[in-house]
């Protein structure tokens, strides 16, 4: 009876350890559960805060990239084209983090929209029906396009070395220039197309593409000047002194190589080929000597052209650099020919030689079109070659003589003729110790000697005629009253000419400068005279514009020097012709 009570007590106690057990069980689900909940619970606050955190960052990167943006193109003549068209950049908060960011994404913009306008103007090359004319002006686009590019892809590349390799202003120069270049080419593809109406048609299917990148070279002319000017300030503040150029103590700029320097100053230049009409040479013809010439040299391949007269057009591409063309003598070596606006050709086109190849050089040469006043437009020599320069040269036409193009040329002890804007473009280039004279003209016609091309004032452009001589030829002289004649007037908006430490004859109208068109670029405008002598150089009748000014002292007038205008300190002692640096 007592096993059975135990037994039966047992079961009873073993019931109640199962009863137990389940609610062990049933508390530890529960509890687990719950634990896995709160563990959710936290994980999905934890991953909301992390993207929420995440989100942050990137909108915070994205508002600072921004910031930058708006910063940098507030500096620029387009700042709302400058921002959309960069901050539509995919992944643009990734790519900008500096000033120096936004430059190369405003360049690779540029490049982008440069060969989409060459697509442009190659498929409108297949167009049926085009004139003469247009079909030469499509091409000047192709080469001037194409030399943007160029132009370009250099900026790009000395934007990686900056600013080490060359001092902060030779930088600073360069990248000006080059960007000053790129603008004219867009201008100069649009002006081959303002003849009439026929190429107005033209022109309109162009002008938005190349209004567009001319917009697009305008910024990044302007984001780079304005970081540049603040560099320089800022080494000039360190440094306590104004940046030079570097140079060697012997006055040759660095660069050149010792053996470079012998055969420099050395008197006589020794030719590498010879041209003569007579056969006597290795070409009878300068086109086939500069055809034959290497391509991309660094050392000086020097072409002598006997005495003689070649009559023909001669381009020199920029694919040969550093040639060097040396004649007999200005009046027995003369390279002529009479391509016109008249008869078909554009301006650009129309010149006898042009020169684009980096370092060009002239001595002892002729360059004459022989058109006449009747055939307006008709170019002696156009010259887009940076760092170029012309001794003993003349250069004789009528309209349009010399189109000083783009880039940086010095000319020295040289004549220039002509008419109507006989010295006209967008180049920065000074005329040193020259003739500058003013032929007769059509009946009816005045005589401008300058027709500057600035478009933008952050181009590093303009002319300056410095310690020259301004006459008149043989022909004008006994009717000066009859052919007004003038310093300039403003071909494009922001021309730039200034006239210093020159003899100015009577030739010179009393007012001095004339409209292009009305009040157009009369307050943009800078035109200046600087210690100037002669029957016509008396500024108490000159115009009275917002744009022109009188220099008064050697600090206003320097900044116009071959020194710092085009850098001359750092290239003219390579050419061996003679020059100087300041006033």
């Amino acid at each position: 009876m007592t096993q059975i009570k135990e037994f039966v007590a047992g079961m009873s106690n073993s019931g109640k350890h199962i009863s137990i057990s389940k609610k062990k069980k049933k508390l530890f689900l529960t509890l687990f559960a719950s634990v896995l909940v709160v563990v959710m619970i936290i994980a999905v606050v934890a991953g909301v805060n992390s993207r929420s955190h995440h989100s942050d960052h990137h909108n915070i990167v994205i508002s600072q990239a921004h910031a930058i943006l708006k910063s940098s193109c507030s500096s620029t003549l387009y700042p709302e084209l400058c921002f959309s068209s960069l901050a539509s950049v995919p992944g643009m908060s990734k790519k900008v983090s500096s000033p120096m960011d936004v430059i190369k994404l405003a360049l690779n913009i540029t490049i982008t929209a440069v060969e989409h306008n060459f697509l442009t103007v190659k498929k409108l090359t297949k167009t049926k029906n085009l004139t003469k004319r247009e079909k030469t002006a499509l091409h000047d686009c192709l080469e001037t396009i194409d030399e943007t590019l160029d132009e370009l892809h250099k900026v790009e590349d000395d934007l990686h070395m900056y600013p080490k390799k060359k001092s902060l202003t030779q930088h600073a120069d360069d990248l000006k220039t080059l960007l000053s270049a790129a603008m004219t080419n867009q201008e100069t593809c649009l002006d081959g197309f303002s003849h009439d109406k026929a190429d107005k048609r033209v022109r309109e299917v162009l002008l938005k593409g190349e209004s567009k990148v001319e917009k697009l070279c305008s910024n990044v002319l302007a984001l780079i000047k304005n970081l540049t000017d603040t560099d320089i300030a800022n080494e000039m503040k360190l440094k306590g002194r104004k940046l030079t150029v570097e140079e060697d103590t012997d006055g040759w700029p660095k660069w050149l190589s010792a053996g470079d320097r012998r055969l420099l100053q050395s008197s006589s230049v020794t030719p590498n080929v010879v041209v003569a009409a007579d056969g006597s040479g290795n070409y009878k013809t300068v086109s086939a000597a500069v055809a034959a010439a290497p391509e991309g040299s660094s050392r000086r391949y020097v072409i002598r052209i006997k005495a003689g007269v070649y009559r023909e057009n001669v381009d020199v591409p920029k694919k040969k650099t550093n040639i060097m063309f040396l004649g007999d003598g200005r009046t027995t070596t003369i390279i002529t020919a009479s391509r016109n606006v008249v008869d078909g050709s554009t301006t650009f086109n129309s010149a006898t030689v042009a020169v684009v190849g980096e370092g060009f050089l002239a001595r002892d040469i002729t360059f004459q079109n022989t058109a006449g006043p009747s055939k307006h437009q008709a170019v002696a020599l156009r010259v887009g070659a940076d760092l170029s320069a012309f001794y003993r040269c003349d250069f004789l036409a009528y309209q349009d003589t010399l189109y000083v193009h783009s880039n940086r040329q010095f000319f020295v002890g040289c004549l220039v003729a002509g008419t109507v804007d006989f010295i006209f473009g967008n180049s920065g280039a000074v005329l040193q110790d020259c003739d500058i004279h003013a032929r007769r003209p059509n009946s009816g016609q005045k005589n401008m000697v300058t027709a500057q091309g600035r478009t933008d004032p952050n181009q590093n452009t303009g002319i300056v005629i410095q310690k020259c001589r301004i006459g008149a030829t043989s022909d004008l002289k006994p009717v000066i009253s009859s052919f007004p004649t003038y310093l300039g007037r403003p071909w494009k908006e922001y021309s730039r000419t200034v006239v210093m430490q020159s003899t100015i004859s009577d030739v010179i109208n009393p007012a001095g400068w004339y409209e292009w068109d009305g009040n157009f670029a009369l307050d943009t405008l800078f035109y200046a005279e600087y210690q100037n002598t002669g029957a016509g150089a008396s500024t108490s009748k000159r115009v009275t514009w917002k744009g022109y000014r009188v220099l008064t002292s050697a600090s206003q007038a320097l900044p116009f020097s071959p020194g710092n205008f085009i850098a001359g300190g750092s290239w003219l002692s390579s050419t061996t012709f003679p020059f100087s640096l300041g006033l």
